[in-house]
């Protein structure tokens, strides 16, 4: 039903044609600098077919999150606002920062200014606290209305913790090997120490009693929130008749809140046990490869 009511934004807002031009126009490069015009930056081997489709994906997810019905729906509800920002932090940088040949990070911090900067930034314990810091100040209430307020503030909300999501990643699943050189017992504990912090906020939101945001509770903060993604002509001609972001979910505000705290308690909850468990099960593997084998002549002594 809801995807009925939905569609009365047009094509424009359910789709982003200009989004998902810009996301083929990323592929196409991509395409381009690891095959045809590989030799005019590297004599490297064209990218593994795997690290390839890695990066393809992570085209589809930033698609999803951003140009594809979630993103309208994320201005609607913040149960969808969560699973976006899951998938938009979580997911996609990781993606992304794998599916990139080496060669080309190698020159991305050899640029001199940003190589300064990205060194500082990327020390694990400035990395952490800064994208988690971030993202909890995002979601105080009075900013994340503020940020809902403009199209600009929007946008450069979003790009700052993205880019603080890559740093935060960075440590952990670097394809440079200098930069890759945390022991994996110091990674899991800094994973665990991000998914605590993030659980703090999201309990937050859990077991607040009250509606926490006016863009999703206050007629005027959600009309103006909704001109983010509905082009303004048709948000006109569709004022008078939408009366809040309850004509879309039988949800009431509130446990619409409560729903998407869980949803990204749960979210960020799979993808760091998944990632810890790829780092413990790597460094057990590694560990075992370093034990002794058991002398020449020694395997009759049984």
């Amino acid at each position: 039903m809801m995807w009925l009511d939905i569609q009365i934004f047009g094509l424009r807002a359910l789709w982003s044609p200009y989004f998902i031009t810009f996301v083929i126009a990323l592929g196409v490069l991509y395409f381009l600098i690891v095959g045809p015009w590989r030799h005019k930056f590297t004599n490297d081997d064209i990218p593994p077919a795997k690290q390839q489709a890695l990066f393809y994906f992570s085209l589809v997810v930033l698609y999803i999150v951003k140009g594809s019905p979630v993103d309208l729906l994320a201005h609607i509800m913040l149960t969808a606002h969560m699973i976006q920002t899951a998938l938009f932090y979580f997911v996609f940088p990781v993606l992304f920062i794998k599916g990139i040949p080496v060669w080309i990070w190698r020159k991305v911090f050899s640029v001199p200014i940003l190589k300064n900067i990205l060194n500082i930034l990327r020390l694990p314990i400035i990395s952490l606290l800064m994208f988690n810091a971030m993202l909890a100040i995002y979601h105080v209430p009075t900013i994340f209305d503020y940020t809902k307020s403009s199209l600009t503030i929007h946008t450069i909300a979003h790009i700052i913790l993205l880019f603080a999501a890559f740093i935060m990643w960075w440590p952990i699943v670097s394809p440079i090997p200098e930069h890759n050189t945390m022991h994996p017992l110091i990674k899991m504990g800094y994973l665990a120490g991000s998914a605590t912090i993030i659980t703090v906020a999201c309990a937050l939101i859990i077991f607040s009693t009250q509606p926490m945001y006016m863009a999703y509770s206050s007629d005027g903060a959600w009309i103006q929130a909704m001109s983010l993604c509905v082009p303004q002509d048709v948000l006109v001609g569709l004022e008078s008749t939408l009366s809040g972001p309850e004509m879309f979910s039988r949800m009431s505000t509130l446990h619409d809140q409560q729903l998407g705290g869980v949803l990204m308690q749960i979210m960020q909850t799979i993808v760091y046990a998944f990632t810890i468990g790829r780092i413990f099960f790597a460094w057990f593997k590694r560990e075992n490869l370093k034990v002794d084998p058991i002398p020449e002549g020694m395997e009759s002594i049984k």
